[in-house]
């Protein structure tokens, strides 16, 4: 049975990097992620980026307090739903949207695919819902409000039934993050989201600044340094001169 995975630049941000890790200093253009998994039993995304209409006007989504932390690069045809189509595939087709967490440039594009489920961690949705932690957090509650059918889990899930794409909890940068081992024909690859932002963040333990549970956080980190010590391949969240070396779509991810 064979498994394929692709990646996707779903736009880039100019972000704040005494931010996004301790220490850091200046400003940075980081990557968008987005992967594609194609199983024989269906297909999923792995995050879906960014609200379409922040390639107009980011106030108009994000706010104008929120939008002003970030510079945008941001073209038509880098929304979900225009990189699929670029690689033939069709987003009304795509089965399930696997969450990592609910900021705005992980899942504001889950409404370009729209018959898809969305698989959630339940205690990230209880947050979101939470109008104090969502805040605090700032967790978006309209990515898993637009009518999808919302499949909760809670810890370790299985999707497809066979052991080869698993959902793993890692919380801390949200209270439910989740990050996706994909077992390929060569061995597992590890999406880690924003559980791990760059390769210095798991080398050096150099945490964001925002974190919803810090002890949580490093717990994830232990993680996915044992599954990267057991042979898998990690592919970091925002790590920029990491996602140079990663084949973009239509060219697989091999490993």
């Amino acid at each position: 049975m064979t498994v394929r995975l692709y990646a996707m630049t779903l736009g880039r941000l100019d972000v704040d990097m005494t931010a996004m890790i301790e220490g850091g200093s200046g400003t940075a253009r980081v990557p968008v992620p987005g992967f594609l998994v194609e199983h024989p039993k269906g297909s999923l995304l792995y995050d879906t980026g960014m609200h379409p209409s922040i390639q107009r006007d980011p106030a108009e989504w994000l706010g104008e307090a929120r939008a002003g932390r970030f510079g945008f690069d941001y073209p038509p045809g880098e929304e979900v739903s225009g990189r699929l189509q670029a690689i033939d595939r069709d987003p009304a087709r795509i089965d399930l949207v696997v969450v990592s967490h609910l900021h705005f440039d992980h899942s504001g594009g889950n409404g370009l695919v729209p018959n898809a489920g969305l698989v959630i961690q339940r205690r990230e949705y209880d947050g979101a819902m939470d109008a104090d932690t969502a805040a605090r957090v700032g967790l978006d509650r309209r990515d898993v409000e637009l009518g999808h059918p919302l499949i909760k889990v809670d810890g370790e899930h299985d999707v497809f039934g066979d052991g080869s794409v698993v959902c793993l909890p890692t919380h801390g940068h949200t209270p439910g993050h989740q990050s996706l081992k994909v077992r390929l024909d060569g061995g597992d690859v590890v999406l880690t989201g924003d559980a791990c932002y760059f390769c210095r963040t798991l080398e050096e333990r150099r945490l964001p600044a925002r974190v919803f549970d810090r002890d949580a956080m490093r717990a994830s980190l232990d993680r996915l340094a044992a599954l990267e010590g057991g042979g898998a391949k990690l592919i970091f969240g925002h790590d920029a001169e990491f996602w140079r070396s990663v084949p973009q779509a239509p060219a697989e991810i091999r490993f």
